[in-house]
């Protein structure tokens, strides 16, 4: 039996609509990220900030990882804001994403070897059920049943 190589998610989530951009990335480098933030740019459009934790991929990195992230940013015109050390509590956007995603991911595929590509259809599909969610309705007749959600932005 052939082992099945790790892969992590990588969340986008937009602090005005709460629209979420799932990526899928198979290591935790600084090249596999900036990649993921490309296609994320290039689907999705530039952003103007991004707010990141300080994940042990981010604290632990070599200066090489600092300066490409400013050179991208740079050339992108992206304003990147950290959390503060010690305070997870201020990325609970995107705290609440990743919980979503768990859920969705423990009870359609449970203990499941997916490859790759089964696991990449599977975060596609999380990403538009999570982008349906109502968030208001569209219009204030009660017999319209219409909502907006993050999906339409």
């Amino acid at each position: 039996m052939q082992l099945s190589p790790k892969a992590y998610i990588c969340l986008f989530v937009c602090m005005a609509t709460k629209a979420l951009h799932l990526e899928l990335v198979s290591d935790l480098s600084s090249e596999t990220f900036l990649g993921a933030l490309l296609r994320f740019i290039s689907r999705r459009g530039r952003c103007n900030h991004i707010y990141s934790d300080c994940g042990t991929n981010f604290v632990g990195a070599s200066r090489e990882l600092i300066n490409m992230l400013k050179s991208a940013a740079e050339q992108e015109q992206i304003s990147w804001h950290f959390n503060p050390p010690s305070a997870p509590h201020f990325g609970g956007l995107w705290e609440a994403g990743i919980k979503s995603v768990k859920t969705h991911i423990k009870r359609v595929i449970g203990d499941q070897l997916l490859t790759y590509e089964e696991f990449y259809t599977l975060m596609v599909q999380i990403e538009a059920v999570l982008n349906s969610r109502p968030l208001c309705p569209q219009s204030s007749d009660p017999n319209d049943l219409s909502v907006l959600t993050p999906g339409h932005f």
